[in-house]
């Protein structure tokens, strides 16, 4: 659902509890015929699907607010380069997707990888345009652990977009030279 700027976007979990929950009220209110289930009940399901969209608008629409100051601040790195002195360092990455991971939770997780190495980049929003396996991306974040206090680091991306460009990564220079 597009709410001015921002397409508020609801998981996949979310719409199937809704379903589950529509399918156990239908479900009790012909079995008793009692119309105070319908009465909180379809509330309740109403709820549970506008407060996940309510959340995603939220976390959208601070990210959006967030993407010039992160553009203007953060340094181009190689993904080789990002360490665990970083921490808190704001930076821009360039490389081929590898994987996606919990995209379906509004919780994307992509496996980036440039010529120097591959790294984890983590949204805890969903990205405002389908990234999939093998896009060529541009990433704006912020290096931070893996883990609360541990972990190797990752970026925490505040926007992960599509370039047009042509990144090779270690694994296919490796193919190319018959190593």
């Amino acid at each position: 659902m597009k709410i001015g700027e921002v397409n508020a976007k609801v998981s996949i979990v979310a719409i199937a509890v809704v379903v589950t929950f529509s399918i156990l009220l239908i479900y009790t209110y012909f079995l008793t015929g009692d119309q105070v289930y319908l009465v909180w009940g379809i509330p309740t399901i109403l709820f549970l699907f506008f407060i996940p969209m309510a959340l995603n608008y939220m976390s959208q629409s601070q990210y959006a607010e967030l993407e010039p100051m992160y553009r203007a601040k953060a340094r181009p790195v190689r993904i080789k380069m990002i360490n665990e002195h970083m921490l808190g360092d704001l930076v821009k990455i360039e490389g081929l997707v590898e994987r996606v991971y919990f995209q379906f939770l509004n919780r994307p997780q992509f496996l980036v990888a440039d010529r120097s190495g591959e790294i984890s980049v983590k949204m805890f929003t969903s990205p405002r345009e389908k990234i999939v396996k093998g896009d060529v991306v541009e990433v704006y974040g912020q290096v931070m652990k893996r883990y609360i206090m541990g972990g190797d680091p990752v970026v925490n991306a505040i926007a992960i977009t599509k370039i047009n460009k042509i990144i090779e990564t270690k694994t296919k220079s490796k193919e190319k030279s018959g190593d």
